[in-house]
């Protein structure tokens, strides 16, 4: 078809009225095509001349990135984009003119947090490049699909390995505590004159060994299969019953609490005793992450058929390398740390048939997302008469 008009316009001169209102229809067929095409697509596109001034954009791009449309032809086309990260990296990526794929940011979309991928190409025509292409993809999805799989992977793992060693571990544990009492009692019992430095020691010993039974349940826990009972409750009063359990412990780190829960959210199936475990881990991993005070943030609000809870906190924040193994077996930043905190949160929410996400940036914060379905107690059935009189 374009070839067609080509050829036409040629020859636009020699065209009577007739042909030439026909071209125009042609053309305006051939526009409204790409048109329908472009808002069709999954991912979003803005086109800038040689002069990176926006000549075209798709609809998708305006649900995907924050814009302002208000009037396009005036700036630049990093100038149209509100994000501040994604700006820097078109304006830097188009006056170096360079191209760049498939770089991601993390945005705020409504209080939700999305991962987008965004791409820079140039716009070439006869071997003349006449401007350029940024792709932005939503690969939110994608990327939570890819962290279910690994945390499911490493779940497996640390079934595997703690099942045996766990159990190994333990009773050796318990005998040696036994006979550490034992040894308590008889240096008491002979009034021995270094009684009180003996005495210290194995105080320091039954410390170190309660420690390490600490641990051993932990991974006892995470790898036995968790007595669930779900039943309808209310998530908000749960979170609440959870700040007032660690109230005093924020109060102590200098650490505020901002609460943000949505009224009226529909009763979800909840077991109390686990998820309250699983969300004082991810609440004391935000006190540990604030060491110098801060604020931690609680907002529920309810979206389509979901219940989503953010936990947020303005702490130190993790590196991307962090980021990808928290859910890990075994992988801890923390000097006396088990590694298994943050896999048991995944396993009690996959009990839930929740979803958990995180997002952070160092010296920023921390953000934890967590999804829950809302279930369906009631189906509504249409009925006959109303279906016979429509």
């Amino acid at each position: 078809m374009r070839k067609f008009i080509q050829r036409a316009l040629n020859k636009l001169e020699k065209l009577d009225r007739e042909r030439i209102h026909q071209l125009i229809y042609d053309i305006a067929v051939e526009n409204e095509r790409l048109e329908l095409v472009l808002n069709s697509m999954n991912d979003g596109v803005l086109v800038a001349d040689e002069n990176h001034r926006l000549v075209l954009h798709n609809k998708p791009v305006e649900r995907l990135l924050p814009l302002n449309l208000a009037d396009p032809g005036e700036g630049f086309i990093w100038e149209l984009i509100a994000d501040p990260h994604i700006a820097v990296f078109v304006e830097r990526t188009l006056l170096e003119q360079e191209s760049i794929m498939d770089q991601e940011f993390a945005i705020d979309a409504g209080g939700l947090t999305r991962i987008l991928s965004c791409s820079v190409m140039p716009l070439v025509r006869n071997g003349t490049v006449q401007g350029n292409i940024l792709r932005v993809e939503d690969i939110s999805e994608k990327r939570n699909r890819e962290a279910r799989l690994r945390r499911a992977e490493s779940l497996a793992s640390l079934t595997t390995l703690a099942a045996g060693v766990a159990h190994e571990i333990k009773n050796p544990l318990g005998s040696i505590g036994i006979h550490i009492q034992l040894i308590q009692r008889a240096l008491a019992a002979e009034g021995i004159r270094e009684s009180a430095s003996v005495q210290g020691n194995l105080h320091v010993i039954n410390e170190e060994i309660e420690r390490l039974n600490k641990i051993v349940v932990d991974f006892l826990f995470a790898v036995r299969p968790m007595d669930v009972t779900l039943e309808y409750g209310d998530l908000n009063r749960l979170l609440q019953e959870l700040l007032d359990f660690v109230d005093v412990e924020l109060e102590e780190a200098g650490i505020s609490i901002e609460t943000d829960l949505a009224g009226e959210l529909p009763e979800l199936l909840l077991d109390d005793k686990y998820l309250k475990h699983a969300l004082l881990n991810i609440v004391k991993n935000a006190i540990s992450a604030m060491p110098e005070g801060g604020t931690l943030r609680l907002d529920t609000r309810l979206r389509g058929d979901e219940v989503v809870l953010r936990v947020i906190d303005n702490g130190v924040g993790m590196s991307d390398q962090v980021l990808e193994k928290i859910f890990e077996p075994y992988f801890t930043t923390k000097d006396f740390g088990s590694g298994i905190g943050l896999t048991l949160v995944y396993k009690v929410l996959r009990e839930h048939n929740a979803e958990i996400s995180v997002v952070s940036q160092e010296g920023k914060g921390t953000t934890f997302t967590i999804t829950f379905r809302v279930p369906q107690k009631e189906q509504h059935l249409l009925d006959w008469h109303e279906e016979a009189d429509a």
